[in-house]
């Protein structure tokens, strides 16, 4: 982990055990309510672990969170701004690719704003999200290939798709070129379940 990747770990880490202090749950109760081994949630709160965003949601979705509120420090403002080059690296691809999560509300409808930059050959594979999730996505620059339940859809620049998020879903650059894109998701009801 780089330094910046390992200060964000901490953080989440330290966030994930607060939270779970504050509703009484031990380890187990967490680890059983976001459907994730007990090792993994240890390893993600001493902030040993870069967990996928698939983990990170589980977790914040067990705690009412939402995953914005997982990664951002709490504040007391109704106003939230994220300056250019702030937000949360929460992927990188193996090619050199970065998700960046810059925004998001908080719960119970909570709606993410993602910067994604695809370089060549680069690929993320995304299990279902939680019932009734929903993504919309606008390609900036270059191509993305979005499977969505199986099915193939090419996108080019200026090309927009919206999609249930509840399905498996892949985003995967085909072309030579880096791709980028904005990431829209609406996960409703986050706590409730």
């Amino acid at each position: 982990m780089d330094e910046s990747t390992g200060a964000l770990a901490a953080a989440i880490g330290t966030r994930i055990k607060q939270e779970r202090a504050a509703l009484h749950w031990t380890l187990d109760r967490l680890a059983e309510a976001a459907g994730v081994s007990r090792r993994m949630l240890v390893n993600v709160e001493q902030g040993a672990a870069n967990p996928s965003v698939g983990t990170l949601l589980r977790i914040s979705d067990a705690l009412g969170l939402g995953l914005p509120a997982l990664v951002e420090p709490p504040t007391r403002s109704a106003v939230r701004v994220t300056r250019a080059g702030a937000g949360s690296a929460l992927w990188r691809g193996e090619h050199g690719g970065i998700g960046i999560l810059v925004a998001g509300t908080q719960p119970p409808n909570v709606v993410e704003l993602w910067d994604w930059t695809l370089c060549a050959g680069d690929i993320h594979t995304s299990e279902a999200h939680a019932t009734g999730t929903r993504e919309l996505l606008q390609v900036r620059a270059g191509t993305v290939e979005m499977t969505i339940d199986g099915d193939l859809h090419a996108l080019g620049e200026g090309d927009a798709i919206t999609f249930a998020g509840d399905t498996p879903h892949a985003y995967r650059n085909p072309g030579p070129a880096e791709a980028r894109f904005v990431l829209a998701v609406y996960e409703p009801n986050v706590g409730s379940r």
